[in-house]
């Protein structure tokens, strides 16, 4: 597979699996957004004014969560360059740690009711973790990808170079760059459809889907000899 064709089947399906995880905690945690820190602040200062809305508490600790998931992800991918390793490989088995353990509580809690009592609050911080590491696996290790898991800025890029193709631009990597952010955009839409589907058939079973997408990320994952040496200025 060509170094093209690889990073858009990553782009494609690590975009997939971020809309699939956010659409289903938002569905199974009462609003929550496991990978949308924006969307959640929003959510907290809508309770915060109304507060028989509903819970906030899961989604202030969902904050902190998702930042411990980012903070773990850099201190692991530092270690493992420091020591000459690739680290994709290991950030990826973490955020595969991390969703096993969403979809294990969020099962164990079912039926969850009207409100996340303990397990389904282990659920929700478990999941806004894993999309921390998603994150920031995204931003250290996987940079000459479109971002993967926040598609405000994609769809800004898209349209910006769609005005420009129209317009007639003379810039070269015009088409490159659309391809580059038009797949993880597609895909995480979709995996936000199959997630509605797939939570309301299945419940959290359904996260076997993105657990499955990562480990043939992982598989897939075939580090270039001569980057396995080079570590990351920290």
């Amino acid at each position: 597979m060509s170094v093209q064709n690889h990073g858009r089947m990553q782009g494609t399906a690590l975009g997939f699996l971020a809309g699939y995880v956010d659409t289903l905690g938002f569905l199974a945690l009462f609003g929550l957004f496991t990978a949308h820190v924006t969307g959640n602040f929003i959510l907290i200062g809508a309770s915060l004014a109304d507060p028989g809305r509903d819970s906030i508490l899961l989604k202030l600790l969902a904050f902190p969560a998702f930042i411990a998931g980012v903070a773990i992800a850099r201190v692991l991918i530092v270690l493992v360059e420091k020591r000459g390793g690739a680290a994709l490989r290991p950030a990826l088995s973490l955020q595969l740690v991390l969703l096993l353990g969403f979809m294990g509580c969020g099962l164990a809690a079912t039926p969850m009711g009207h409100a996340a009592g303990p397990l389904g609050m282990a659920a929700g911080l478990l999941g806004a973790a894993a999309m921390g590491v998603h994150s920031a696996t995204s931003r250290l290790l996987l940079g000459h990808l479109a971002p993967t898991s926040m598609m405000t800025g994609n769809v800004t890029q898209i349209v910006i170079d769609l005005v420009d193709a129209v317009r007639g631009a003379d810039d070269p990597g015009l088409k490159a760059r659309c391809a580059k952010f038009i797949w993880p955009l597609a895909a995480f839409a979709l995996g936000c459809i199959a997630a509605a589907f797939a939570f309301h058939r299945f419940g959290f079973a359904a996260l076997v889907l993105p657990v499955l997408i990562l480990l043939g990320v992982m598989v897939a994952e075939v580090p270039a000899p001569a980057a396995q040496g080079q570590a990351k200025p920290s």
